[in-house]
């Protein structure tokens, strides 16, 4: 298969902690989460829309605790679930504790909502290390303490990262470290720079996110620009792309960012040209066709679809698999030798199951690698 080579940074050095079987830290890939949108209480619902993540290649699941209805389903929904559950609590600290004892894999608290949140730190650390579950400091621009807002005048990224350094080193004064740490602003700039100014302070994990990102086009390249500042300079270990949309796309869109930054394998990719005077072909068309015919294959495959003369046969010639189209037909390459010639109603289908067949050929050349063991004797 082609291989794009990326440099891949060198991740800023972090204490490590396990979020059930997930491990976050400089020492583990950087992991990708989402949130439920189900009310956490109908345990059924909940439940398929973590299998519908999980199948979207998420790695950690938040659940909201709102109310104890959610707070009594939560041991339910840790027991079942295939993927870490993170209890998401605010406002009401009892919640925290019921999400302890409930077996969820790590607790958000948000220092900013909490009523009396620092007066129970102490029962918190010791109920979270006797059942060894980790937390995260969310702090919000939208919910942060009053007290350093007025001191600042807005949520600067220096408000953001004095607010969870306080709570960190209120942590840290009961010996307690299992923590990692998030700073989350709406302006993908001032979350970048807070994620900055917090990895220069800290050694804990940080989980990346823009918070109210927005509809789907807005909060994707909101979140890409952030994430790819900070991803490129070894800051962040986990992330969550917020959008006003289907959880399942936020896990697609930050997966998909982790591919581009070389820090998830690569599994299908669409070269595909933009439209422009040129095409001979109705490339759009073409490309989502393609895509949405090859969605789930099992191997990395780089696809192009090019509608005219000019980068077309290049680009073709440099994917496993390509089409250069013009003039009502399509030049079929497989990699980077025409092999067939096709009508334009035909590439399509042609493509496909030409991928279908250089899949199958990998997935057959995978089997007959020898193992380990056998390759040392």
């Amino acid at each position: 298969m082609s291989t794009v080579e990326h440099t891949t940074p060198e991740r800023r050095t972090t204490r490590q902690l396990m979020v059930g079987s997930v491990g976050v830290g400089s020492d583990h890939p950087v992991s990708v989460q989402s949130m439920t949108t189900t009310v956490t209480a109908h345990v059924d619902e909940t439940l398929q829309q973590i299998a519908e993540l999980t199948a979207a290649g998420c790695d950690i699941v938040r659940v909201a605790v709102p109310t104890s209805d959610d707070a009594e389903a939560l041991r339910a929904i840790a027991a079942k679930s295939p993927l870490p559950v993170v209890a998401d609590i605010h406002f009401q600290p009892r919640y925290v504790f019921a999400a302890i004892e409930a077996g969820c894999a790590g607790v958000r608290v948000n220092p900013g909502n909490i009523k009396r949140f620092d007066d129970q730190i102490k029962d918190i650390t010791r109920a979270a290390r006797d059942h060894g579950v980790p937390l995260r400091i969310g702090v919000n621009a939208g919910s942060l303490d009053r007290r350093i807002l007025a001191r600042h005048g807005s949520a600067t990224p220096e408000a953001l990262v004095e607010s969870a350094m306080r709570e960190a080193e209120l942590f840290a004064e009961h010996d307690f470290h299992d923590f990692k740490i998030s700073v989350k602003h709406h302006d993908p700039m001032t979350t970048v720079r807070a994620y900055e100014l917090l990895a220069e302070q800290c050694e804990q994990p940080l989980h990346l996110g823009v918070t109210e990102a927005g509809p789907t086009q807005q909060g994707t390249v909101k979140s890409a620009v952030a994430f790819g500042s900070l991803l490129r300079q070894g800051i962040g270990d986990t992330v969550r792309v917020s959008l006003s949309a289907p959880p399942v796309e936020e896990v697609k869109v930050g997966v998909e960012i982790l591919r581009s930054l070389g820090l998830r394998p690569r599994q299908l990719e669409i070269v595909s040209c933009p439209s422009c005077g040129r095409a001979q072909v109705d490339v759009y068309k073409l490309a989502e066709e393609v895509s949405a015919g090859l969605e789930g294959l099992p191997v990395p495959l780089r696809v192009a679809v090019m509608g005219c003369v000019v980068n077309g046969p290049g680009e073709a010639r440099e994917a496993d698999l390509g089409v250069a189209s013009g003039n009502g037909k399509g030049q079929i390459f497989v990699r980077g030798e025409v092999v067939r010639t096709v009508p334009e109603s035909q590439i399509v289908e042609t493509l496909i199951e030409e991928a279908l067949r250089i899949a199958e050929e990998h997935v057959k050349e995978s089997e007959n690698e020898p193992g380990e063991a056998e390759t040392r004797s």
